[in-house]
């Protein structure tokens, strides 16, 4: 009998363990960063009755491992983490999942079929609306350039049509990294396509009274911005979180994910602006916008909504999303552009906009994620999106590829990649340092309703004590 009741034990042990593992692995194929899936799964480990102490978490971008153990045990179990995408709204699940199980006492099969609806629930928009959204938010990256509203109709058709031939590429199975070479690639062709309708040849066709809407005087700006839904925000900005918080190897593996996506994307554009024969967008055209900061607000609320499509954020939480995208861009637009540049503004540059853009939205939603129970990340990163360098980026990049020995290509790729990162940098920084400083003064609270349960949970001996356990 004593057997029996330690194989059971055993075998219960070695459920909860892999219902941890189960938790983490839909969180790292969610994209949530290193410091969420630890303390998400703390909290759900504090559910199983696994007891902090004695238990031993290691995260890893392809592999997750946990150890329970003490002076004459140990127990170990490791997970695969193979389907990375972004779903935020499966963040949120999760987060309050987790409290939930602890506070009505779940059972272990109600907890497991919980997790599963979450891994299994359908996305919250469908291919076509997640193209189109993400196609428009192209659009208002190419305004923020400085583009005029005829190209933001044409930068966002090229980037619909492309981002959704990928997601065709990506059903059949196809390599991701060469479905975002081949995105890049047609997308760049329909935009440098575009820039002929308002040539005189062309506009000869067009009724004169259709014309307004026909007619760009910033046709060579849809090329800057129609590639950019594969620009990898999250990734970018995970990193950054991950280096910050010391949990280098994951960072590192993030880091290079995103660095092959982006050689990917700059490939396809290469490749692209070769068979047309037309450079100037990379190598020349003015990334300066002058525009009113209404049409600032406007772009600025389209791109967020638009990449949070991409980022399967819930509904309810999309009219906030705008807002706080406004307020990250236009306070960035307000610092960084001046009368240098003919804008009104404190002319301070970029780099000190992107930061306070970022920082500003970042404290506001420390509070706003009470109103909305919702984690902070969700709300935060689509909001910011609209300002990572996509354009400095894939310009460092293509200045690299396409180097040909004349005087001032090195000094112009290492520029856009210098000033290109920093933004990144600017951007993370900017989300993390106010949620690190708030998680200090929240945690001890959230800690205490953390313990509390726990004790109760004792109490009512749901905690596994490995002593009976035989070894």
């Amino acid at each position: 009998m004593e057997t029996n009741n330690n194989i059971s034990a055993e075998k219960l042990l070695r459920r909860k363990l892999d219902l941890l593992l189960r938790t983490g692995q839909i969180l790292v194929e969610s994209s949530a960063d290193t410091s969420r899936i630890v303390r998400n799964m703390k909290r759900a480990a504090a559910y199983l009755g696994l007891p902090e102490e004695n238990l031993h978490i290691s995260v890893d971008y392809y592999m997750l491992q946990v150890n329970l153990s003490d002076e004459e045990h140990s127990f170990s179990k490791m997970q695969r983490c193979d389907h990375h995408g972004i779903n935020m709204a499966a963040l949120q699940d999760i987060s309050q999942l987790t409290w939930r199980a602890i506070r009505d006492d779940y059972s272990l099969d109600r907890y497991g079929e919980e997790l599963e609806k979450i891994a299994k629930a359908p996305r919250n928009y469908g291919d076509w609306m997640v193209a189109i959204c993400a196609g428009f938010a192209c659009g208002g990256f190419c305004i923020q350039f400085g583009c005029d509203w005829p190209a933001f109709f044409y930068a966002s058709i090229a980037a619909i049509l492309g981002n959704r031939f990928r997601m065709s590429l990506n059903k059949l199975g196809s390599n991701v990294y060469f479905n975002f070479a081949v995105a890049a690639f047609l997308s760049t062709l329909l935009a440098w396509a575009s820039a002929y309708i308002s040539t005189p040849a062309v506009e000869a066709y067009i009724p004169q009274e259709l014309l307004p809407l026909f007619h760009s005087d910033t046709p060579w700006h849809p090329m800057m911005a129609c590639a950019l839904f594969i620009v990898p925000g999250v990734p970018l900005i995970n990193f950054v979180s991950d280096m910050l918080d010391n949990h280098l190897e994951t960072g590192i593996v993030r880091a290079t994910n995103t660095l092959i996506m982006i050689l990917a994307m700059c490939f396809g554009i290469a490749l692209a602006i070769k068979i047309v024969g037309i450079d100037n967008f990379v190598k020349d055209l003015s990334m300066t916008p002058h525009h009113t900061f209404g049409e600032y607000a406007l772009a600025a609320g389209i791109s967020a909504m638009g990449f949070a499509t991409i980022f399967n954020v819930p509904k309810r939480l999309m009219p906030w999303i705008a807002v706080g995208g406004i307020i990250a861009v236009c306070s960035r637009n307000f610092i960084n552009l001046g009368p240098s540049t003919g804008n009104v503004g404190l002319d301070l540059g970029s780099i000190v906009g992107t930061l306070c853009g970022s920082a500003l939205i970042s404290i506001i939603n420390i509070k706003v994620v009470h109103w909305l129970h919702t984690p902070h990340q969700l709300i935060t990163i689509p909001a910011v999106i609209p300002m990572i360098p996509g354009v400095l980026i894939y310009r460092a990049l293509y200045g690299i590829i396409d180097m040909q020995g004349i005087v001032g290509e090195v000094t112009s790729a290492t520029h856009n990649a210098i000033n290109g990162s920093l933004l990144t940098i600017m951007i993370a920084v900017g989300v993390a340092i106010p949620n690190i400083f708030a998680r200090k003064w929240i945690a001890p609270d959230r800690k205490k309703k953390l313990d509390r349960l726990i004790e109760e949970r004792k109490r009512r001996g749901q905690f596994v004590d490995l002593c009976a356990i035989e070894s």
